[in-house]
C-alpha cells in the first residue's frame, strides 16, 4: 500500500466559516481607514494653506530686501560722490593756497 503524502499534523480547516463576522470586521476596517484618510486630507489642506501663506510672505520679504539693497547701493554711490567732491575741493584749496594759477589748476584737473 502506498504512503499518503503530506503532513499528518496539519490543522483541520474550519468547516464552519462565519462570513458575516468577517464582513463586519472588514467593514469596520474600511470605515476606520476612511476616517483616517479624511483627517489626513484635512491636514494636507491646512498645510497647503500654510505653505501658500509662507511662500507669499517670503516673496514679499525678498522684494523688500531687494529694494533696501538698491537704496543702500544708491546711498553708497551718493556718499562716494560726495567724498570725491570734497577731496577735489580740498585739492583745489591746497593748490590755491600754494599760489598755483587757475589755468594750471584746470590743466591738472583734466
Amino acid at each position: 500500500m502506498p504512503r499518503t503524502k503530506g503532513s499528518k499534523n496539519r490543522p483541520k480547516t474550519n468547516t464552519t466559516k462565519d462570513y458575516a463576522s468577517q464582513i463586519a470586521e472588514k467593514q469596520e476596517t474600511v470605515v476606520s481607514l476612511t476616517t483616517e484618510i479624511a483627517s489626513i486630507i484635512a491636514n494636507i489642506d491646512t498645510l497647503k494653506a500654510d505653505l501658500k501663506e509662507k511662500k507669499s510672505a517670503l516673496k514679499k520679504t525678498e522684494k523688500e530686501v531687494a529694494s533696501l539693497e538698491a537704496k543702500k547701493a544708491k546711498a553708497d554711490a551718493k556718499a562716494a560722490e560726495e567724498a570725491k567732491k570734497a577731496e577735489a575741493e580740498a585739492v583745489l584749496k591746497k593748490l590755491l593756497a600754494e599760489g598755483v594759477s587757475a589755468d594750471d589748476i584746470i590743466e591738472k584737473l583734466k
